[in-house]
C-alpha cells in the first residue's frame, strides 16, 4: 500500500514540476519570451541610435545652412536650379547611346 501510495505521489510531482517547467518556459512571463523582448529591446536600441545619429546629421546641415553662405548657394545651384543675376544657363541633351529594343545606334551627320 505504501509503494502504492509512494508512485501516485510521485506521479502527481512529476505531473506538478512539468507543469511549473512548462509555465516558466513558455508562460507570458516565460525563459523563451523574455528571450524574445531582450532581441526586441536590442532592435529598438539600435534604431534608437541611428535615429540619434541621422538627427545629428540633419542638424548639423541646418547649422551649416545657417552660417556658410557658399554651402547654401551651392546647394540653391544644385537642387533649385538658381542662377545669379549676370550668368545664362546651358542646358545640354544627352546623346542617346543605344536603342534597348535592339535598334542600331543615332546616326550623325557631319
Amino acid at each position: 500500500m505504501k509503494k502504492k501510495s509512494f508512485i501516485k505521489f510521485l506521479i502527481i510531482s512529476f505531473l506538478f514540476l512539468g507543469l511549473v517547467v512548462a509555465w516558466l518556459g513558455f508562460g507570458e512571463r516565460g525563459f523563451f519570451n523574455l528571450m524574445k523582448m531582450q532581441k526586441d529591446r536590442q532592435a529598438y536600441l539600435e534604431r534608437i541610435e541611428q535615429l540619434k545619429n541621422g538627427n545629428q546629421a540633419l542638424l548639423a546641415e541646418i547649422e551649416r545652412l545657417r552660417t556658410d553662405e557658399q554651402y547654401l548657394e551651392a546647394i540653391a545651384r544644385k537642387e533649385l536650379g538658381l542662377i545669379k543675376e549676370d550668368e545664362t544657363l546651358y542646358r545640354f541633351e544627352r546623346e542617346k547611346k543605344a536603342n534597348p529594343q535592339g535598334g542600331s545606334l543615332p546616326t550623325q551627320t557631319p
